[in-house]
């Protein structure tokens, strides 16, 4: 998964091109992930230089990221953190708008403590939860000086 790849949402209004910054994908069980894909969002990290063409449309879900989807058929696109820090620019493309895609093991699942009990993903990967994601993205304490 380390080439080009090409996808499109459901209705092809929007096409994307990118590569995975590491040939894996991983799942959210976060709330607004949940209801954004009506089940958990399974993606990849793209690596930079993605491009989109087509009716995109994005929205600020919260203080720190945005997401993207096609204004045409309501496609998940990509989940991008916006707020200043390490992980800035960072986008998740939904891993559903490439054929190339499917064959990549998942590696890791954050928030599954807010995962419904309903279903599982089975493996060894890394699992981490809403704590533990807040932390890795919460701004650093200000100093007292």
């Amino acid at each position: 998964m380390s080439e080009t790849l090409k996808g499109h949402c459901m209705c092809g209004a929007v096409t994307v091109t990118a590569r995975a910054d590491k040939p894996e994908i991983s799942a959210c069980h976060c709330s607004m992930c949940r209801r954004w894909t009506s089940g958990a969002m399974i993606a990849f990290q793209a690596a930079p230089g993605m491009e989109a063409t087509g009716p995109v449309r994005r929205y600020a879900s919260s203080e720190w990221a945005e997401r993207a989807f096609c204004e045409t058929c309501g496609s998940s696109l990509w989940y991008r953190v916006t707020a200043p820090g390490p992980h800035q620019g960072q986008t998740h493309i939904a891993a559903g708008l490439f054929e190339d895609a499917t064959g990549a093991p998942l590696t890791a699942e954050i928030f599954i403590d807010r995962k419904p009990a309903g279903y599982a993903f089975a493996g060894e990967h890394a699992r981490m939860t809403e704590a533990e994601v807040m932390a890795m993205f919460a701004p650093p304490p200000e100093s007292g000086a």
